[in-house]
């Protein structure tokens, strides 16, 4: 066997590897959560978790960049209505886990089923179970949470 046939793709395999964790490790410390395309919150409208009540994707379509992310709406109307007021609009956080945040740390959301309105503000949540962490003493995680933001992201 030849194993310098071997060294070229192994070194390649390990060269993405690392490129691919030391991007990850950027994104870690950017001040919205997003994905390594850059696109915020997994790419749902912040605007419709208030206007329509729930979570809805958006489209590249009606896509604008704020603080260094993209965000995506489903409608122009949206879009608009997020470019005149992004801090009404934007999750807390910078849409990291508003548990986490409160607990000291950052960590992923899942924006379609871990999301509250509170005070018409929009707070993601890594899943349901931290949800329900996070509602067992919503005004103390909030008091927690801005108090820890955004030194966490350091």
């Amino acid at each position: 066997m030849n194993f310098k046939l071997l060294t070229i793709p192994l070194a390649i395999a390990m060269a993405i590897l690392f490129s691919m964790a030391f991007t990850l490790h950027a994104e870690a410390n950017s001040e919205v959560y997003k994905n390594c395309r850059g696109i915020a919150i997994k790419g749902y409208d912040p605007v419709a978790y208030h206007k329509d009540g729930k979570p809805v994707k958006g489209s590249g379509e009606y896509e604008l960049t704020w603080k260094d992310a993209k965000w995506r709406f489903a409608s122009a109307e949206h879009r608009d209505l997020f470019e005149a007021d992004p801090e009404n609009y934007a999750p807390r956080y910078g849409g990291y886990c508003a548990w986490a945040v409160a607990q000291g740390y950052t960590a992923s959301v899942d924006p379609e089923n871990a999301w509250s309105i509170v005070e018409d503000k929009l707070y993601l949540n890594y899943d349901v179970e931290v949800k329900g962490k996070w509602e067992k003493d919503i005004p103390g995680n909030i008091k927690k949470a801005d108090a820890n933001w955004p030194g966490v992201l350091k």
